[in-house]
């Protein structure tokens, strides 16, 4: 018997379903898609702004760590008085100085109170932290009239040539006790039996580094009344060790993109983080009495007492970061904060063995 197919197609109706179905197949699997990619878009920004905020902090707690270490409690004596000009300090504003008219001393911790631009309507701090450095073993200076071979100071303080000791100033280039090697912007701390001093590298000539006016900081200040090297001279000797400065705070170089920085001396900065749009920087003060806590910036009067940067125990840390880039899905930036508390040790270490 002869078999016979059908040669009718679908129908008008048949065919709405079937497309209706597949665009209700399609759409679903289209904002999947869309879902998963706005996920990944979201995650990718938290990640970034975590990660800077990470980077950021890491670095800042652990200068602040260090702060102070080899440090006199009381600070660096800077040159101050009669004769004496204003000291540049790092940071953003060139026009920033060190206190050198009511202090003598360059503490361990400048505090920045508010010091830092203006991101969305409200100042960010900045905080300069002294420390020397380890890497570098302090050097023994001697009068330029010591007849012995050794590392001399110029009489009006100008110089000093290492002698013997060259590889103190040049470095040590073995990979496994590696010393970077002395360098024009570096900061030298003398520390002789009548007091001490801080002097800027401005020239190194062979095995001699001098410390010539005019350097970025002003610390090559020899006619001031006190605090400069010209108050130490008369001292036997010296100990000379590099001290490095750090300085923290926000810079926007491009609009709209704040950027936290890390100074060196005042060497170039480095940009830590981005996009910070809080750094915000408290302390916490012992007088074993009062005690004042969250204070925004030093020296600093209550209860007829004014407290200084050595009075620092604690520092409270909080930074904010946003994404580089809006969100497609929130059509805003994603932000993340964070709040730590750093234990400034080296201000509040005693030597009890002593």
């Amino acid at each position: 018997m002869p078999t016979y197919s059908s040669e009718r197609g679908f129908s008008l109706t048949e065919l709405m379903i079937a497309s209706l179905v597949t665009m209700l197949v399609m759409g679903v699997t289209f904002r999947a898609f869309q879902d998963a990619l706005t996920l990944n878009d979201v995650a990718t920004q938290m990640t970034d702004a975590s990660q800077n905020l990470r980077a950021g902090s890491n670095l800042l707690t652990r200068d602040l760590l260090e702060a102070g270490r080899n440090i006199p409690i009381g600070g660096i004596a800077i040159p101050s008085g009669v004769g004496a000009t204003a000291i540049h300090r790092p940071g953003p504003d060139p026009s920033q100085v060190f206190d050198n008219t009511t202090a003598t001393t360059l503490p361990t911790i400048a505090t920045g109170g508010g010091k830092g631009p203006v991101i969305d309507g409200k100042a960010t701090d900045s905080i300069t932290m002294v420390m020397d450095d380890p890497f570098l073993n302090p050097l023994t200076v001697y009068p330029s009239t010591n007849v012995t071979n050794v590392a001399k100071l110029a009489p009006d303080g100008s110089s000093v040539n290492v002698g013997p000791s060259a590889s103190w100033i040049q470095g040590i280039a073995d990979p496994a006790d590696f010393v970077a090697p002395v360098k024009v912007g570096d900061l030298m701390y003398f520390n002789g039996a009548s007091g001490t001093a801080i002097q800027t590298v401005t020239k190194i000539e062979g095995t001699t580094m001098s410390f010539e006016p005019g350097d970025p900081f002003n610390f090559n200040q020899r006619g001031a009344a006190a605090g400069s090297i010209t108050q130490i001279l008369t001292d036997p000797l010296w100990t000379v060790q590099r001290v490095l400065m750090f300085t923290y705070y926000v810079r926007e170089d491009e609009p709209g993109v704040p950027r936290l920085m890390r100074e060196l001396n005042f060497y170039p900065p480095q940009a830590l983080a981005g996009v910070i749009e809080d750094l915000e920087l408290s302390y916490d003060l012992v007088d074993g009495t009062y005690n004042p806590t969250a204070v925004e910036d030093l020296p600093y009067t209550a209860n007829s007492v004014t407290y200084s940067s050595s009075q620092i125990r604690k520092v409270n840390v909080h930074i904010g970061v946003r994404s580089e880039t809006i969100s497609t899905r929130t059509k805003d930036y994603l932000r993340n904060h964070l709040s730590t508390v750093v234990s400034v040790r080296n201000l509040a270490y005693v030597d009890r063995y002593k």
